[in-house]
């Protein structure tokens, strides 16, 4: 009786067409070039609409559209509704069903797209999700797998960092270029140690330096740590050296943007270059020259120098400019003197801190690393049974600010370094990390310099 009906209703169309010219609606292009989509889906029937002849009111929304139950729909360009045929006409669809992928319940046509993490995932042809296959930053499993493990440290989930690839946070996260074979040759500059000296079993430079020793700072997604670490180490030396005198929060802008020599800005650079440029032009306070290259597509040197100065004798400079910050008038430059590298010995290290202050150290951050939120880190083996390309590492630049030891449950003893990363302070422990001391745990003894302030008794009346 159906197939009756549909025969019937398709011999009054073709006597309306004939009796017709050719409409916007018949020009149309037809909504299943490509194939049908959502072929299961109910739209005549749920209005329970097959209309006669040409109704261009019998219609029922459809996806971004509309489509129509009227026969006139049925002609050579269709704007049927996907169930027309099979429920107005009884017959089969003349056009191929397109296929749907489907999540959460809903239905998506192909080519619709959603993100995991930091992989895309598109629906393809045959009605499945096709993913890549990126390594993201953050990695629930090995989240897991570091908090289920006995690695003396916690790993977490950062939002911030959610959706990056391991590829952008090396990218974009650290930006510290090893140094060249010339200066990892340099000589060491060895402290004077009695054979039997014994030194504290835990030290802290903010304590015994209070208000000297600055916070962790944040670069963002720009790849500078090479001169945020210099700052952050510039910044408290010159501090400590000018008792207090002088405590400036010196500007990683103003080294990004102005030293440009063999230097790539938020792209990468080297902190013997850092080291340099502040010894020969020095650089203003981070009120002075905010930093302003956070974003990941900034381009190198995130803007053109803003800051110059020029040479007063006696190896001592001044600004030739106003802040960037218009809101601040003081343009002090600081200085400091040829930075000098320490032995890699842990001993070493730990009285050049408890005397001189913080030192910079270079270290290679794996991927686990970015996932640290409290503990002693040491780099562990949760992805060694993945692809190679979620084992990456690359060079970055910290602030070491002490040392400790920490009692283990079997009453073995486990000795750490403090240090200031560059990642804003709801990264670890309030933006400090401890890592593994005395067995170069990611090269972090390998390369560790010190640094003296430039400051004058002028300074120390003056700048206080």
């Amino acid at each position: 009786m159906r197939l009756l009906r549909g025969l019937t209703l398709l011999l009054l169309l073709a006597v309306a067409e004939g009796r017709k010219g050719r409409t916007r609606r018949e020009l149309a292009p037809g909504l299943h070039e490509q194939g049908i989509r959502d072929a299961g889906g109910s739209y005549c029937e749920s209005k329970d609409a097959c209309c006669h002849g040409r109704d261009d009111g019998c219609t029922v929304p459809y996806l971004d559209t509309i489509c129509y139950c009227d026969l006139f729909c049925n002609r050579t360009v269709s704007d049927c509704c996907p169930d027309f045929w099979e429920y107005c006409l009884g017959i089969e669809p003349p056009f191929a069903v397109q296929k749907v992928c489907v999540r959460g319940g809903h239905k998506y046509p192909v080519g619709a797209t959603y993100r995991e993490n930091c992989n895309l995932c598109t629906c393809g042809s045959n009605g499945r999700w096709d993913c890549e296959d990126l390594a993201c930053l953050m990695d629930g499993r090995m989240i897991e797998a570091v908090n289920r493990g006995d690695y003396g440290w916690k790993a977490a989930n950062y939002s911030h960092f959610w959706g990056m690839t391991l590829d952008e946070g090396i990218r974009y996260r650290l930006g510290t270029i090893r140094p060249s074979t010339t200066v990892m040759n340099m000589n060491e500059l060895h402290m004077s140690m009695d054979t039997n000296e014994v030194l504290p079993s835990s030290f802290n430079a903010a304590h015994k330096w209070p208000g000297l020793i600055h916070e962790p700072l944040d670069q963002g997604n720009c790849a500078g740590s090479w001169a945020f670490s210099t700052a952050a180490v510039a910044s408290d030396r010159i501090s400590i050296h000018s008792m207090g005198h002088m405590t400036p929060a010196l500007s990683p802008q103003n080294l990004i943007s102005c030293d440009t020599r063999n230097q790539r800005g938020c792209s990468g650079g080297r902190i013997d270059g850092a080291w340099w440029y502040l010894r020969r032009r020095g650089v203003v306070t981070e009120e002075c020259y905010p930093f302003t290259s956070r974003e990941k597509d900034s381009p190198p040197a995130g803007r053109p120098c803003m800051m110059h100065s020029r040479s007063t004798g006696r190896g001592k400079r001044q600004a030739t400019q106003r802040c960037p910050n218009p809101y601040t008038h003081s343009n002090n430059i600081y200085q400091s003197t040829p930075a000098y590298r320490l032995a890699s010995s842990e001993k070493e290290i730990m009285k050049e801190l408890m005397e001189n202050g913080p030192v910079q150290a270079i270290m290679e951050v794996h991927e686990d690393f970015f996932m640290y939120k409290s503990g002693i880190y040491r780099h562990t083996p949760v992805a060694a049974g993945k692809p190679e390309h979620h084992r990456r590492h690359g060079t970055h630049s910290v602030k070491l600010t002490g040392w400790g030891e920490e009692r283990t449950p079997d009453g073995h003893s486990r000795k750490y370094w403090i240090a200031a990363n560059s990642w804003g302070k709801d990264w670890g422990e309030d933006g400090y990390f401890r890592i593994t001391r005395g067995s170069n745990e990611c090269e972090i003894e390998t390369f560790v310099v010190g640094v003296w302030g430039r400051v004058s008794m002028e300074d120390m009346h003056h700048r206080k």
